[in-house]
């Protein structure tokens, strides 16, 4: 049977084939420099004899500039065109690796790191750019595709300790640095600058935005979406160095075990988009929430010795999650998170589609505020405590009251819903 396709939707689909591995290859890239200090952190913490605190503001830093930026990343997608701001924040990223390339003191990778941010700039640009490409009814698969780009995150764990084994830490961001040249190179010849999304639309100026975010009520997905990316993005910075202490590995074995979080979280996204577009967003993200409980539960239970008075003398029982099936549980919140943030991301783009960028950006900065203060609270809570596992006893506690406020906020508006219908 031939399905006939309207060439509308033909023209979108054809158009989509050029944009979307673009902007998909430049986010990877982009989410690999985000995610620059996960790994190669480690060695700066150790070159520098940098406290538990300061590595953990070195690896949110990106994160807390990520969140300033994103919305007016998204705001000039709108006005000046996506593709030149996807341009400019790549060649930002490119300055970025040239300055980690001279750094040398804490304060200077903290400088270099503040422009790792622009890789949430990058987000809410090529976020832009794919909408005006996709269909309504492949809305959720689209921007699940997009956003499984911060698979870069998992490629950096995998690369970044081969670099540092073959050469020296200099080599890292040099290498960055040929990448993201050649993705600018890819944008420049393959994509046209004149773009821009928005005709003189008054919801460009910040005041309308604001405005239209308010009158759709959409910064309650917001502050579920930060919620949920946030703890991904923090638990994706926060696991190298954590199983590498927790289970007494190299620290490049820790960063090849926390693949087993980010790459399944970030195909995930996939499956997401195409569950939300099928079944609806709300039952989804409902799911994927609820099997994040699951895996988080199991995971916070910390190393314990039990002790038995025994006829013959005391017996001593250890209690550890073994390292396999720790990372089985690993997958399995990677998986429920990628799932949770699809959905929620296609609930407010669908909403809001006319603002696409500037919605990206408040997605964006609810989550890198989240994922900024985690390392942060992570660090003091380890150094307080001397307990590893707390932080998924906070995720738990985090992700627990967002099932909760969320389902009563989805049973809120089916009973409007119902009673429209009613009238």
């Amino acid at each position: 049977m031939v399905h006939w396709v309207p060439p509308d939707e033909e023209d979108n689909l054809n158009s989509l084939a050029i944009a979307l591995p673009l902007a998909l290859a430049g986010f990877i890239v982009a989410a690999g420099c985000w995610s620059l200090f996960a790994v190669a952190g480690v060695h700066i913490r150790d070159a520098l004899a940098l406290t538990s605190v300061q590595f953990g503001l070195m690896l949110a830093l990106p994160m807390a500039s990520g969140a300033l930026l994103a919305v007016p990343a998204g705001l000039a997608a709108q006005k000046f065109g996506s593709v030149r701001i996807m341009i400019l924040c790549l060649g930002g990223l490119a300055v970025s690796m040239l300055l980690l390339m001279k750094a040398d003191t804490f304060a200077g990778f903290l400088f270099a790191g503040a422009g790792l941010g622009l890789a949430a700039g990058y987000y809410s640009a090529g976020l832009e750019f794919v909408t005006q490409h996709a269909s309504p009814r492949h809305m959720g698969r689209v921007l699940g595709i997009f956003g499984g780009g911060i698979t870069g995150i998992g490629l950096s764990y995998y690369l970044v300790p081969l670099i540092l084994e073959a050469f020296a830490w200099r080599v890292v961001p040099l290498a960055y640095l040929i990448v993201l040249l050649l993705i600018l190179v890819l944008l420049v010849l393959l994509t046209d600058r004149e773009d821009p999304s928005s005709e003189a639309s008054p919801e460009t100026t910040v005041l309308g935005a604001l405005h239209a975010l308010v009158r759709f009520r959409l910064w309650q997905i917001a502050g579920w979406f930060g919620v949920v990316a946030g703890s991904f993005f923090a638990l994706a910075l926060w696991l190298p160095d954590y199983l590498a202490s927790h289970y007494d590995l190299p620290v490049g074995h820790g960063a090849g075990m926390a693949q087993w979080f980010v790459l399944p979280g970030a195909a995930a996204q996939v499956l997401g988009g195409y569950l939300a577009d099928r079944h609806g967003s709300p039952r989804v993200v409902t799911w994927a929430l609820g099997v994040c409980l699951v895996a988080l539960f199991v995971l916070s239970y910390p190393p314990m010795t039990l002790y038995v008075e025994g006829k013959n003398g005391r017996i001593e029982i250890e209690f550890m999650l073994p390292l396999l099936l720790a990372g089985g549980f690993m997958v399995l919140l990677g998986v429920a998170l990628g799932c949770a943030m699809a959905g929620l991301q296609r609930m407010m783009v669908v909403q809001n589609r006319r603002l696409a960028g500037f919605a990206a950006g408040i997605l964006l900065v609810s989550a890198c505020s989240v994922a900024f203060i985690l390392p942060v609270l992570f660090s003091a809570v380890n150094q307080w405590l001397g307990v590893r596992s707390a932080v998924f006893m906070i995720l738990f506690l985090l992700l627990a009251c967002s099932l909760i406020l969320f389902a009563s906020a989805c049973r809120r508006e089916e009973r409007l819903t119902l009673l429209r219908g009613g009238i």
